[in-house]
């Protein structure tokens, strides 16, 4: 049942293919969880069989094409009234609970146009997003004036996090259906910001996978209670006490979250397959290649000016990335579950994301806050995201949490960031279905502090 909820999702394969017969299985492993599915018991879908093992060899890429119902029943009558997904009110809303619906029901939902990708719209805006970033670089420069600095680095952080998005469609191949473009114009975009194309782009397919898994999953993903004791007070509070997470992803490149193990850098590393390994020293060697030029530049211009024009930046990208992932999957004013073992499945986990109003910034970093259906279906490309949510929301139904409003910049967001992070600490050992726990020393010291 379960290799038939995930098959549904639908994800483009990268190149190479290595084929070898598995049982459907999923592992409990947190460094190198691999999940398998095949076709066997189900004869009204078609689809490829799909294999992520843990083994010296295994599929790389993937991408199922599904046959869909044609009509999706969202809104049904009873004796009772009105109901929506089997939800009759608020009172019995319960979001733990397995959903009344399947992915194949959320698919057959969206238009059949919103799968379609277009390779020269999304060029059109690298094109757009390369143009500004050197243009504001460009003026910044020539003003060199120290009222425009801290404009200039709030405006360029966020078009280098605009770059990361763009790229981040290239790992998913919503960016275009050419996988030898994909690889490219994403060593370009992520090089450029000094991300490991391919080291990330493995380890956030992971994350997709096993999106809600309390072990398994890769980004942001709770810490277990025992694991959390483990940590000692410094590390506690520079993990939940803002703004310290906000520049947490430089050093998860190299060293993962607690209780993980590996880089991304390197090809040993546990994130990767040993048939992976080529391609992570390819976008090492062009992380590395942008970390000379940019000091190589330090000689020719001066690090001072490297720093303002690119150092400062950079952090403020990084601020972006960290905010936004985390609020994808944390900060919702009801407490949302994680799951693990048999409560656990591709639907129950995608539907705990979070989708986010970033008002005037939504179209400047590509709709990436519209990211229930984009974890569900990756392989959608950003332009379409908007339009695939407002047709899934009448299957959805209260699984889907509507964002709230603000405008014309997203600053009501820092409080859900503070809350969250003062109040989600930790989830329970044991149990399949877990919501977050506070630790009372942590509230209390933050308490006094301000």
């Amino acid at each position: 049942m379960a290799s038939w909820v995930l098959s549904e999702c639908g994800v483009r394969p990268l190149p190479r293919i290595i084929s070898r017969s598995q049982t459907g299985v999923v592992h409990d492993s947190p460094s190198k969880n691999r999940i398998s599915y095949s076709n066997k018991g189900v004869s009204d879908l078609k689809f490829l069989s799909i294999r992520v093992s843990n083994g010296l060899s295994r599929e790389r890429n993937w991408f199922l094409r599904v046959s869909a119902p044609l009509k999706v029943a969202s809104v049904d009558e009873d004796g009772r009234g009105k109901r929506v997904n089997g939800i009759e009110d608020e009172a019995d809303f319960n979001p733990g609970a397995p959903p009344p619906f399947k992915l194949a029901d959320i698919r057959a939902a969206i238009p059949k146009h919103c799968w379609v990708r277009d390779p020269w719209k999304s060029i059109s805006y690298v094109v757009r997003d390369v143009a500004v970033v050197f243009a504001l670089a460009a003026t910044a420069a020539y003003l060199n004036n120290w009222l425009v600095w801290p404009l200039y680095w709030a405006a360029q952080g966020t078009m280098f996090w605009a770059l990361f998005v763009l790229g981040h469609d290239c790992g998913h191949g919503s960016f275009s259906s050419n996988p030898k473009l994909n690889s490219v114009m994403g060593h370009f975009l992520h090089s450029s910001i000094l991300v490991p194309y391919h080291g990330w782009r493995i380890s956030h397919r992971t994350h997709h996978q096993n999106h809600g898994h309390v072990e398994n999953d890769e980004s942001w993903h709770p810490l277990p209670e025992r694991i959390f004791k483990s940590l000692d007070y410094v590390s506690k509070k520079m993990r939940f006490t803002a703004p310290f997470p906000m520049l947490a992803y430089p050093f998860y490149l190299w060293t993962r979250s607690p209780g993980k193990t590996g880089s991304h850098f390197h090809p040993g590393s546990d994130l990767f397959m040993p048939n992976e390994r080529k391609d992570v020293i390819t976008s090492t060697v062009c992380w590395t290649t942008m970390a000379a030029l940019l000091v190589g530049l330090c000689f020719v211009v001066g690090p001072i000016q490297v720093l303002k024009l690119y150092g400062v930046p950079y952090w403020g990208f990084v601020m972006w990335l960290d905010f936004v992932t985390y609020l994808h999957h944390h900060g919702h004013e009801d407490k949302l579950p994680w799951y693990r073992g048999k409560e656990w499945s591709y639907l129950r986990g995608g539907l705990t994301t979070i989708d986010r109003d970033y008002v005037v910034i939504n179209n400047i970093h590509h709709d990436i806050g519209t990211h229930v259906i984009h974890h569900l279906f990756p392989q959608i490309p950003h332009y379409h995201l908007v339009e695939a949510t407002e047709a899934a929301k009448p299957v959805l139904g209260k699984y889907y949490r509507e964002p709230k409003k603000s405008g014309p910049l997203p600053f009501h967001l820092i409080e859900n960031l503070v809350k969250s992070l003062k109040e989600d600490h930790y989830v329970s050992d044991t149990g399949d279905v877990v919501y977050y726990q506070s630790d009372p020393e942590l509230i209390n010291n933050s308490s006094n502090s301000n």
